[in-house]
């Protein structure tokens, strides 16, 4: 009796504190319906948690780093532990920076991880963001996750840049001139907008702490409040998203549950993205800011080159032509505006309103929990890929002038070369992805009538030789065999009716939709109509079966 008393107790303790949470918040339903929430078991779901931990490990580490950063631009002259540098007059950010990275203990493993962790999310959000594009995961009732999405990433490309600017040094100083020229190119009002970020000409002495209160204060905010609504309250009020297979549908999820399974596994992934970002920053050097020295608005550096998230606007800016133009009496330089302000612009914009233009095109209003294979839907793996290739192209410009070092080429043969392959690379992306896909298509549909090669040959008493297939078990088969919402309706414009042309084929809207959906549904795949059965395939495989070879 004595032993169970305590236990007992405690839990009439538990009970009235959950009673009484549950009476001033009603979190029991909540609780209840979130420990029991299914949770599909695929590796690519885990990608968005690896964002999120990243940016809890930029948390942590920001934190430390703030203890210890002076974001000033007043000149003092440097006497730390790093003897290069002794004497040589710099910023009060940039000495402070050095004094983290050599003189606090465990300051610059800490430094290197705020950095790798800035890298690894980065990355975790790229990924993420393909992920649900290729699958389709932004349809309805996602629309508004995706748009969450897109603003956390461009949220956190911009905070890179203001992070890897603050130490001042010549690297990120010249990402800051970068940024001068870019807001200055903005027509009309342009050095409007340069007087007002630097309060005064440039460098000024206001930027750094300009730029600091917006890395640790404004940014981080304002996705402590995306993150969450993103990945919980958005995520657990809808039905999870799942690929298909065998006991998946648009209706029903299969998955482990949130308590203890996937708890079990997040935390696991925690410790896994913690530990791979420690090692890398005990490990791999990144940004050594002291061997760049002091920001000198005088000093030229060659193969300077951005983190890898900012490359692909370095690359617009070096291969666009130096086109310039004069309107009004301004003068307009083309050759920043397009790449710093145009290419990001219509990159960010196209990937907010796609949601919404293919549904337009497609003509579907159908609620999708249920994803789509890549192969599945050619057209918009197609645009996908397109749109890869175009960054990646645009990345690749970043290091032209490496490139043509390494390579002993000239360097307008890489400029001339990522010119004609950010217009000409999407397109044959398009092709060459859309025609994989239809391969993939007829590749599933010959495994489900066929069967798999074995490699066996049987000899008939006639002479006929017939090929060993074996009957693939229906979980492999589930995602191209079971049912699932098509992705798209027929919106052909109706033909003449006695004469009269419907009012639908007069418009040049309705016929330019109804051409982009024939488009689309040219080469959609779709259920077989009929599946052969495993024994009537067996037997056809072994029916002749004298001789193998």
């Amino acid at each position: 009796m004595a032993d169970t008393m305590p236990s007992t107790g405690s839990a009439r303790r538990v009970d009235a504190a959950a009673n009484a949470l549950d009476e001033r918040l009603g979190t029991t339903g909540f609780s209840r319906k979130a420990l029991r929430k299914a949770f599909p078991d695929h590796w690519s779901f885990l990608v968005g948690e690896i964002a999120m931990y990243s940016f809890v490990i930029l948390l942590l580490t920001g934190v430390y780093l703030t203890l210890f950063f002076k974001p000033s631009m007043n000149e003092v002259v440097y006497n730390g532990s790093y003897t290069h540098l002794k004497g040589v007059r710099m910023s009060e950010a940039y000495a402070s920076a050095l004094k983290i990275s050599f003189d606090v203990r465990g300051g610059l493993l800490v430094r290197q991880i705020h950095h790798w962790a800035t890298l690894i999310f980065m990355g975790a959000i790229l990924v993420h963001l393909l992920r649900n594009f290729f699958s389709g995961a932004f349809r309805k009732p996602r629309e508004l996750n995706w748009l969450i999405g897109i603003a956390m990433f461009l949220l956190v490309m911009l905070n890179g840049l203001f992070g890897y600017s603050l130490p001042d040094d010549l690297l990120s100083g010249t990402g800051i001139r970068i940024l001068e020229g870019v807001t200055e190119s903005v027509p009309l009002v342009g050095s409007y907008l340069v007087m007002f970020l630097f309060g005064g000409e440039f460098p000024g002495a206001d930027i750094i702490p300009r730029l600091y209160v917006v890395h640790v204060l404004l940014i981080p905010g304002v996705l402590a409040a995306l993150i969450p609504l993103h990945a919980i309250v958005l995520t657990w009020r809808q039905t999870h998203t799942q690929f298909p297979g065998k006991g998946s549908s648009n209706r029903t999820v299969r998955g482990y549950p949130f308590f203890p399974v996937f708890v079990a596994k997040t935390t696991s992934l925690f410790l896994w993205v913690l530990g791979v970002t420690v090692l890398l920053a005990a490990f791999v050097q990144i940004n050594p800011i002291w061997l760049f020295g002091p920001y000198d608005p005088g000093a030229i550096s060659s193969g300077s080159q951005p983190d890898w998230y900012m490359g692909w606007l370095e690359g617009a800016l070096r291969i666009m032509p130096a086109w310039e133009i004069d309107v009004w009496g301004h003068s307009v330089a083309l050759s920043v505006v397009v790449p710093a302000l145009v290419v990001p612009g219509l990159l960010f914009t196209g990937l907010a309103a796609y949601p919404f233009l293919e549904r337009w095109v497609t003509g579907d209003k159908q609620i999708h929990h249920l994803l789509d294979r890549p192969r599945d839907v050619p057209a918009r793996t197609g645009v996908g890929m397109g749109g890869v290739v175009f960054y990646g192209a645009l990345w690749a410009a970043g290091g032209n002038d490496v490139i043509a070092d390494r390579f002993d080429i000239p360097l307008y043969w890489t400029t001339w070369f990522f010119r004609c392959a950010v217009v000409l690379g999407p397109v044959l992306a398009y092709i060459v992805a859309y025609r994989i896909c239809v391969g993939l298509q007829r590749r599933d549909l010959a495994l489900i009538e066929h069967g798999l090669e074995t490699g066996i040959v049987r000899r008939s008493p006639d002479g006929a030789y017939s090929e060993v297939e074996r009957r693939l078990p229906a979980e492999r088969t589930a995602a191209i065999t079971d049912p699932r919402p098509a992705p798209a309706v027929p919106l052909d414009v109706p033909p003449p009716s006695g004469g009269v042309e419907s009012p639908r084929a007069r418009s040049r809207t309705a016929r330019m939709r109804a051409a982009l959906n024939r488009r689309f549904r040219a080469d959609l795949a779709t259920v077989p109509d009929t599946v052969p059965d495993a024994p009537a395939l067996e037997e056809a495989s072994t029916e002749n079966a004298p001789t193998s070879h």
